[in-house]
């Protein structure tokens, strides 16, 4: 791993100057918030990209205070989407503030920030979301027009040996099949690195795989809607089964999923994940 993010993904100087005025502000508060996005992306495994962003989490509980701090240096607060996302905007300049995923699965609680990773960025001193969170975040990304799994293979390949691989298991919980069909491309993407999947949760998930696939009663549900906004609509619209957003497991309700699915039609791409 590389011990500081680099600034050389952002897009220009003034989004660097925007980002480093943010990340400056919000110390000052003592507001506390996670570095995600293409610059954990980056520490964590070597592989830079340009960003037109930057992306900080944070808990949903502080989503106001840091409301009133951002309008109260200038700039505006947007609550785009009350149960994952929010922007803090100067001009053309934005830094997305997540406190969610789009499926409402993964709530930024306490454990994120447990389990952050201390670095610089911008001069300024930070914690990353954790490679863990990261990775569960983004294993769910499964639009037509993006697909987060190489990301996936990468934080695998970077990270496998250091992962917190009982606490990743626990944060997939009963969407471990996600976890498993990732950790199968892994196999397949990387042949000669499948070693550093430990053994035991291959045997594991294999024999939870193994143990669910015996014929019985299923419920009349679609998860799909869990990685893709769109793909699936057809199936609990129309089709009759229903959407596993509106499961406990979900944090959305109705209104979010009609508010989420009705931004479909918009041109701009949505935040990165963790």
């Amino acid at each position: 791993m590389i011990s500081t993010c680099s600034t050389d993904t952002a897009d220009d100087d003034g989004s660097k100057a925007f980002y480093g005025q943010v990340l400056q502000r919000l110390r000052l508060e003592r507001l506390p918030f996670l570095v995600g996005g293409s610059f954990a992306f980056a520490y964590f495994t070597g592989i830079h990209r340009r960003t037109k962003d930057l992306d900080l989490f944070i808990r949903r509980a502080d989503w106001e205070r840091l409301a009133d701090a951002v309008v109260d240096a200038g700039w505006r607060a947007d609550l785009s989407y009350p149960h994952w996302l929010g922007k803090i905007v100067q001009g053309e300049h934005f830094v997305d503030v997540i406190f969610n995923s789009g499926n409402g699965l993964s709530p930024v609680d306490d454990e994120w920030f447990g389990h952050a990773v201390a670095t610089q960025l911008m001069g300024h001193e930070v914690a990353l979301v954790p490679a863990e969170e990261s990775l569960w975040t983004k294993a769910f990304i499964m639009e037509r027009e993006r697909f987060d799994g190489a990301d996936v293979a990468h934080l695998l390949l970077a990270c496998a040996q250091v992962l917190d691989w009982q606490r990743l298991l626990r944060r997939f919980g009963v969407h471990w099949r996600v976890l498993f069909a990732h950790l199968v491309l892994f196999g397949f993407i990387y042949p000669g690195e499948r070693h550093r999947v430990p053994a035991w949760l291959i045997g594991e998930l294999t024999a939870r795989w193994l143990a669910d696939s015996q014929p019985g009663a299923r419920p009349q549900l679609c998860a799909g809607t869990l990685l893709s906004r769109e793909q699936y609509l057809p199936d609990v619209t129309q089709a009759g089964y229903l959407d596993a957003r509106l499961l406990p497991h979900s944090t959305m309700m109705p209104a979010d999923i009609a508010d989420w699915s009705s931004a479909i039609d918009d041109t701009a791409p949505g935040p990165a994940s963790a």
